[in-house]
């Protein structure tokens, strides 16, 4: 029933844009947040090759993920049709908003929010957290503004001096890990104007689709501010952003909130209490595994296709002598399937 009625509201979709739809949910549940990847290119291939020739629509949700998926993603879609929109009902941040560069027009839901794209990158070098013992994402533009602070606010200009505030951040962070910060940044513009180029080359100056960029990638100071439409539009004056009416708002919401609900989006994924809401009676001493369970990371679909990405785990816990829970989880597997 949940697959018929997200097949209908596509469907509506698609008769008031006149286009075809494919969904990209990405999951942004708290605890197990999934990130938009390459592989989930050659699922969306699947859906595309067959709507090759229309006007495409993407409806997209993510919080970003690996910043090569836009160009990739982008330039698939174009090579199927000349018509490309992208539709946001919620969040499209980061990779996301980079592939929403890409598109002619950008419809934004009044919830919607596009988002910064400077990257936060994680590799091998970058410092470990003692809490949770974890890698620690480095934000490009943390590093850009630690630099800033000590020569705009702190008064810092003397050569010598900026060069031992340097060091004290390199002696914190791997200086091969400042250098990959380095490297994704410049990527990471380059792609956006790349992107941009797609479908402005021939309408704006070199200035314009630079200017941009910078606003994406470094004015905004905060990786996670949201950018809602009226900002986008007036603000930095993107000029493809389009306000549904209130039939196609409402279509566009429904339909998201179909995936909300798939995704458990709202229900925080936390492992332990999913094991005591299943074993509440355990005594101590007492250990327990759970049957199969599964929660579903990602839903590419169109009128054509359902391919769902799930992780299915059990969790294995037992009650100690002074009343704590000692759980782990094993994953079962982690891959594609396809519903209906």
């Amino acid at each position: 029933m949940a697959q018929a009625r997200r097949l209908q509201l596509i469907r509506s979709i698609e008769s008031q844009r006149g286009s075809n739809l494919v969904s990209y949910i990405v999951s942004t549940r708290e605890g197990l947040n999934a990130s938009m990847s390459t592989e989930h290119v050659r699922v969306i291939y699947d859906h595309l090759v067959k709507f090759a020739g229309t006007k495409i629509d993407l409806l997209i949700h993510s919080n970003g993920g690996d910043t090569v998926v836009p160009w990739r993603l982008v330039n698939l879609i174009r090579e199927m049709t000349d018509e490309f929109s992208v539709i946001v009902p919620y969040k499209a941040f980061s990779a996301a908003t980079l592939t929403a560069l890409g598109a002619d027009e950008i419809v934004m839901h009044p919830m919607a929010n596009l988002g910064p794209t400077d990257p936060t990158v994680t590799n091998s070098f970058n410092p470990i957290d003692p809490v949770t013992n974890q890698k620690v994402g480095i934000s490009v533009e943390d590093v850009h503004a630690f630099i800033q602070f000590v020569k705009d606010d702190v008064g810092i200009q003397h050569q010598d001096e900026l060069i031992q505030a340097f060091s004290i951040l390199a002696n914190n962070v791997h200086p091969l890990a400042l250098g990959n910060v380095k490297r994704q940044l410049t990527q990471s513009r380059q792609l956006a104007k790349k992107i941009l180029m797609l479908h402005m080359g021939g309408t704006a100056d070199e200035h314009s689709i630079d200017e941009l960029v910078e606003s994406f990638a470094s004015k905004l100071n905060y990786h996670g501010h949201p950018i809602n439409r009226s900002e986008a539009k007036n603000d930095l004056g993107m000029s493809n952003i389009v306000f549904p009416n209130q039939r196609l708002e409402k279509s566009m919401w429904n339909l998201y909130l179909q995936y909300e609900s798939e995704l458990e989006i709202r229900t925080p994924f936390n492992p332990s209490n999913e094991f005591l809401n299943l074993f509440p009676a355990l005594a101590p001493k007492d250990a327990k595994l759970t049957d199969p369970l599964t929660a579903k990371l990602t839903y590419i679909e169109s009128s054509v296709q359902t391919d769902v990405k799930a992780l299915e785990y059990q969790i294995h816990g037992e009650k100690l002598l002074n009343g704590a829970l000692k759980w782990t989880m094993n994953v079962l597997r982690e891959g594609w399937t396809q519903e209906g």
